[in-house]
């Protein structure tokens, strides 16, 4: 608000001083929609040079039978995909989706101004989504890093701009508002998404959702495909917040991977806190002694009144680390140690 104060004096006193019908008194009480669209194009041209393209080739395998003795046997294709990144570090890190470069043998990034860098899997999460690519390029080769908002501090309402190439459609820019914040949908295990009408299309992943000072607020993941006969977005798209992208992002580049902290049980919403649906077996919760029909009402001595509380409690915490959970088991009050473990990956079948 400091900032803006000179200015309004300035044009203030330029009222007073110039004759009325002057072409800079047409200036200073230009059409409002006119100054917010050169705003939102100042924000766009700001984040552009962050946003690149991340083509992918990848070789995967069908089956096949062989005409005269029936044999099975697997036959290579090679396929080729596309999606978005942001670029998050001068040396060439680049946050995108987990799902655009998830098993790709060949990674290419190219950049707003169309120079193709090859590029290398850093690591990836498909707790949530999100993986981290570095270009390959000469060591002082600098590239646009994005500027970072808060996700936390995020309204409802706020006007948000998504930005990638849907549809092999470099550089597409689309906006809307902040529809919710906490949304659950149940792709992933570990979910906390900003759900956005800024409309999102296949090949906007892993691009960033800007605010409107060009900072990103999340990374686009997923969209509402609205059943088998709806085709294109319907405007409900969903990002993974920034604070948890740049967390993830973190552990990725320092050690490759992230263990997320998981206690190992099913939960549903009650009117007193968060009822225990599920223990799991051998599972973190079951060794403290957390039982199914709990009601947890405190974690860490802090107060949660729905799952996603609960899960981001426990994330704050170390994997290891012991948290305190206070539940309540027909009518009396327990605290129960709880020692997080590493959440296991319910992508790969167990035997």
């Amino acid at each position: 608000m400091q900032k803006r104060i000179p200015s309004i004096l300035c044009a203030i006193c330029l009222l007073i001083l110039l004759p009325s019908g002057t072409a800079a008194e047409t200036t200073l009480s230009a059409n409002p929609l006119r100054a917010f669209g050169n705003h939102i194009a100042d924000v766009v041209e700001q984040a552009l040079p962050s946003v690149v393209v991340i083509r992918t080739e990848a070789i995967r395998y069908r089956l096949g039978r062989d005409f005269f003795f029936g044999h099975l046997y697997r036959v290579p294709e090679q396929t080729a995909g596309q999606g978005s990144g942001v670029i998050i570090s001068p040396d060439g890190f680049v946050l995108t989706s987990n799902h655009v470069v998830d098993n790709a043998q060949q990674i290419e990034v190219v950049l707003d101004d169309g120079t193709v860098y090859p590029a290398r899997l850093v690591g990836g999460d498909s707790h949530t989504d999100l993986a981290v690519v570095r270009i390959i390029a000469d060591q002082d080769t600098r590239f646009t890093p994005i500027e970072y908002g808060d996700s936390d501090a995020l309204r409802v309402g706020e006007v948000v701009i998504a930005i990638g190439s849907p549809y092999n459609l470099h550089s597409t820019v689309t906006m809307g508002i902040v529809s919710q914040k906490g949304r659950v949908i149940g792709m992933l295990p570990y979910e906390d998404f900003i759900q956005t009408q800024a409309p999102i299309n296949p090949g906007n992943s892993g691009g960033p959702l800007v605010d409107a000072d060009g900072r990103m607020v999340g990374i686009n993941a997923a969209i509402h495909g609205g059943g088998a006969r709806a085709t294109g977005n319907i405007g409900i798209g969903f990002a993974v917040p920034v604070n948890l992208a740049i967390r993830v992002a973190g552990s990725l580049i320092d050690t490759g991977e992230i263990r997320h902290p998981w206690i190992g049980i099913l939960m549903e919403p009650v009117l007193e806190g968060v009822g225990v649906e599920e223990v799991f077996r051998n599972s973190p919760a079951e060794a403290a002694g957390v039982q199914r029909g709990d009601v947890i009402t405190h974690i860490a001595h802090r107060p949660v009144t729905s799952p996603l509380e609960v899960r981001r409690a426990i994330f704050q915490h170390a994997e290891e680390e012991a948290v305190m959970v206070t539940v309540t088991r027909n009518g009396v009050q327990k605290d129960l140690n709880v020692q997080p473990e590493a959440m296991p990956d319910f992508n790969v079948r167990q035997r």
